[in-house]
């Protein structure tokens, strides 16, 4: 066992391609746990794929989906595919995410107002209702969401962005006190500032 459980965890990364997503997939990678790359960019999943291989990591799982345009049905079937190959999950990472732009809220266009619920929000929400009975089939799973201190403390002009995250934060309280004493874990964190794109 290491210091994030079992050796034989299996975890799901979403936006692994990249970022706060692919250092958490190596790093996960290095204790041992099998991930399970999920991103929009193939080429990239591919990239972290080798990394993870090259570092003698268990061989990862790759997911292509585009959460901007997935849709029940697609976490469904991606449900189906991680019992049928695993058995169980053990982990899921929440961090694929969308900024948007920033700007007065007043000048939020419509559609990326729309993109950045749907990418942030909506597709966290559908994909984690799909995934808890895969969830439950371990015997302590964790999801995490990841937030930021916008989620916490609104700011200006970074309107969508942080609506987006303290609806995070109020689906992760939500669920967390469905699951208290189940088994099952809802956690949020902050990475804070990071060198990313």
């Amino acid at each position: 066992d290491s210091a994030l459980g079992p050796v034989c965890s299996i975890v799901l990364i979403t936006g692994a391609g990249a970022g706060i997503g692919a250092e958490a997939a190596t790093t996960f990678a290095a204790y041992g746990a099998t991930c399970i790359l999920l991103g929009k960019t193939v080429s990239k999943l591919e990239q972290v794929y080798d990394r993870i291989v090259e570092n003698g990591g268990p061989q990862p799982a790759i997911v292509p989906l585009d959460l901007k345009g997935a849709i029940l049905k697609n976490y469904q079937d991606m449900a189906q595919t991680i019992t049928d190959q695993f058995g169980k999950l053990d982990g899921v990472l929440h961090n694929a995410s969308m900024l948007g732009h920033l700007s007065a809220f007043g000048d939020i266009p419509e559609q990326e107002w729309m993109d950045v619920m749907q990418v942030n929000v909506n597709s966290a929400a559908l994909m984690t209702q799909a995934l808890i009975p895969v969830l439950r089939k371990a015997p302590s799973a964790s999801v995490i969401f990841t937030s930021s201190g916008v989620g916490k403390k609104g700011r200006a002009f970074w309107g969508t962005y942080a609506v987006s995250k303290f609806a995070t934060e109020g689906m992760m309280q939500v669920l967390a006190s469905e699951f208290e004493n189940r088994g099952l874990r809802f956690n949020c964190i902050n990475p804070g500032a990071t060198r990313t794109a």
